[in-house]
């Protein structure tokens, strides 16, 4: 969603009624108080001259007026312009980044894989904040909800086998502390990620997958391809599986993913500038030509 839009655009079908009325008042432009069809031509003339007539009066009050309904048409369409980095709007929609980190996955090759599509990741959190959670044998909470993305990818360049002390692989207890922090911070949509290798997917994650899911939060999965445990992980959270050589892909997933969620549960005014009010405003310089003043 850029540029401009229209937030009730419905508002266009009376334009033109207010275009037939102008044309209506362009045809007949005789009102009452104008003699000109009542009046010879001579004696109208006379009086122009004598400035007891004013040639054109009642025309240009109609058209004032015409433009000034115009304007408010346009206004009620709701013309609106896109402000996806505002901040007063930070803790609607977030995103969680679950990552295990038990020794099954920070010795294997792939670790360094894992932590740079998580980097990549980030780059499309936009004004979205972010917390992050470590697992293995069991959760921490590694850093809260936030919008410092510079501090966030900090704190997760510098996980490793030795970040979490207990020992052993229990993701649902990761997705557990984020459905924790979702419903702490009151978020309305959320993505969930969990970074993992397969190890420990089973049908406790299956469970909580679907508590976020009903709490308003996609859960999506960065896992080694072809990983048929965390393809039904995502499907069952509503999310979408990745590679960890898809960080791109993932980036953009997150960037567009939570506005389509606050769209869908009538929540778009959160992006949107309504400038109808100063339209408005605008209105009112073409009724100003309706005024006069009286001459004594």
């Amino acid at each position: 969603m850029t540029g401009l839009v229209l937030l009730r655009p419905w508002w266009l079908l009376a334009l033109p009624v207010v275009a037939a009325l102008a044309v209506l008042l362009w045809r007949r432009r005789a009102r009452l108080g104008d003699w000109e069809r009542v009046v010879r031509p001579e004696m109208m003339a006379a009086l122009r001259r004598l400035g007891h007539v004013e040639a054109g009066r009642q025309g240009v009050q109609g058209v004032g007026a015409l433009a000034a309904a115009g304007l408010v048409v346009l206004a009620l369409t709701g013309p609106a312009t896109t402000r996806r980095e505002a901040a007063a709007f930070r803790n609607l929609d977030g995103v969680i980044l679950v990552l295990d980190a038990s020794p099954s996955m920070t010795e294997a090759d792939g670790w360094s894989q894992m932590l740079t599509a998580g980097r990549a990741a980030m780059a499309g959190l936009g004004a979205r904040p972010a917390a992050l959670v470590v697992v293995a044998g069991d959760a921490y909470h590694a850093v809260d909800l936030t919008s410092d993305h510079g501090e966030l990818a900090q704190t997760w360049q510098l996980v490793d086998g030795a970040t979490v002390p207990d020992r052993g692989s229990r993701p649902w207890l990761g997705l557990a502390r984020a459905a924790d922090v979702l419903e702490e911070a009151r978020l309305v949509s959320a993505d969930v990620v969990l970074f993992t290798d397969g190890g420990g997917l089973g049908p406790e994650t299956l469970e909580v997958a679907a508590k976020l899911e009903a709490e308003g939060a996609r859960l999506s999965v960065v896992a080694p391809e072809g990983l048929e445990p965390a393809e039904v992980l995502a499907r069952a959270g509503g999310g979408q599986t990745f590679t960890p050589l898809e960080g791109v892909a993932l980036a953009g997933f997150l960037a567009e993913g939570g506005r389509a969620q606050l769209e869908r549960a009538d929540y778009p005014l959160l992006f949107l500038a309504d400038h109808g009010r100063l339209m408005l405003l605008a209105a009112l310089v073409p009724l100003l030509l309706g005024f006069r003043r009286r001459q004594p």
